[in-house]
């Protein structure tokens, strides 16, 4: 399935102005629109991603938190560390 960039684009930064507005009023630790606000930024954001790389052969600068973790498991798993011995 092939999305138009400018269109995933623009569901993107809609979903990043929900997670501001989720954010600037959130009413806890445990806000379940916060909650469902950082979700589905990282669903537009991986839309988007994906759809910009299909069209352009682009990439962004930008890698999603649990994408972070995963690598570094990966790196932990084969003895990798960021230490010098």
């Amino acid at each position: 399935m092939s999305t138009d960039p400018r269109e995933a684009l623009d569901a993107f930064l809609e979903a990043v102005r929900e997670h501001y507005a989720a954010s600037a009023h959130r009413t806890g630790d445990q806000d379940s629109r916060v909650e469902a606000a950082y979700m589905a930024l990282a669903d537009a954001f991986e839309i988007y991603e994906d759809a910009i790389y299909t069209a352009f052969d682009e990439v962004t600068p930008f890698e999603l938190f649990d994408d972070v973790e995963d690598a570094k498991d990966d790196d932990d798993d084969f003895g990798l560390d960021d230490e010098d011995d």
